[in-house]
């Protein structure tokens, strides 16, 4: 099966649902749901995240879309929203990244080590693990 995102007028999504596969009955599958649901749809692949195929296949349109998320159509890509006004767009994976990189050590050692962004300082803060 695969899956489509719907869009607003602003191009962004507004729902993802589990449709067809593309090669079914010859029938072009993205126009079928449009002219249905009477909104923009784009086919966006489950296996895809960052621009990387989970399974080793070709990427496709960048990130499996989510609701929230934008279309770009010049990218050809779903960008997920941005998570704070710093972080900035990689043009390659259409993910955000934080000025600074998340300290290497984030989720290891007992207890482990727990990081949080903190836009005012524009950092990471680690935090104890209750």
């Amino acid at each position: 099966m695969a899956h489509y995102a719907f869009l607003d007028q602003n191009n962004i999504v507004v729902e993802v649902i589990v449709g067809n596969d593309e090669n079914q009955d010859q029938t072009n599958w993205e126009q079928h749901y449009q002219e249905f649901r009477v909104l923009v749809c784009k086919r966006t692949s489950y296996n895809t995240h960052g621009n990387v195929h989970s399974v080793g296949g070709t990427p496709f349109r960048k990130n499996y879309a989510g609701i929230g998320f934008t279309y770009d159509e010049q990218k050809d890509a779903f960008i997920p929203p941005q998570p704070f006004l710093s972080w900035l767009l990689d043009e390659e994976t259409c993910l955000w990244n934080p000025p600074t990189p998340k300290p290497s050590d984030s989720g290891t050692g007992d207890p482990k080590k727990l990081y949080s962004w903190d836009e005012s300082t524009l950092s990471w803060v680690q935090y104890e693990q209750v």
